[in-house]
């Protein structure tokens, strides 16, 4: 079992800069690729990005490629999701997920409980 706990979200006005962690303690979290997705409000969620075990292949939403960046740090069981230039409809519900390399939430195995990010504009 892996728990993910998601931290960093808020308020922010649009052009402006967040950055999402998720914290995964356990000696298993580098053995798993890492994904954000999020989900606004009358919308199904949708994947981010993701970053393989070893930080070597990310993938990037074409919505965000540019805009948002995934990085991890093993030694400290963390993922990241540094977002920067934030719109609006950046506003949503973010996950982060451990499973295999992938862009379907479908495929993962473990979810954190979500973290608010809204931008006002």
């Amino acid at each position: 079992q892996v728990q993910l706990v998601e931290s960093g979200g808020g308020l922010v006005q649009a052009g402006g800069s967040l950055r999402l962690s998720c914290a995964a303690p356990g000696r298993t979290f580098s053995s798993y690729a890492m994904g954000w997705f999020r989900q606004a409000p009358g919308k199904e969620r949708e994947f981010v990005a993701a970053i393989s075990w070893s930080g070597g292949v990310t993938y990037y939403a074409d919505s965000v490629k540019g805009r948002f960046t995934i990085s991890r740090d093993n030694a400290k069981n963390t993922v990241y999701l540094r977002m920067n230039s934030l719109k609006p409809e950046d506003t949503a519900v973010y996950y982060c997920a451990a499973g295999p390399i992938a862009t379907t939430q479908g495929d993962y195995d473990y979810w954190g409980q979500g973290i608010q990010v809204t931008v006002s504009s």
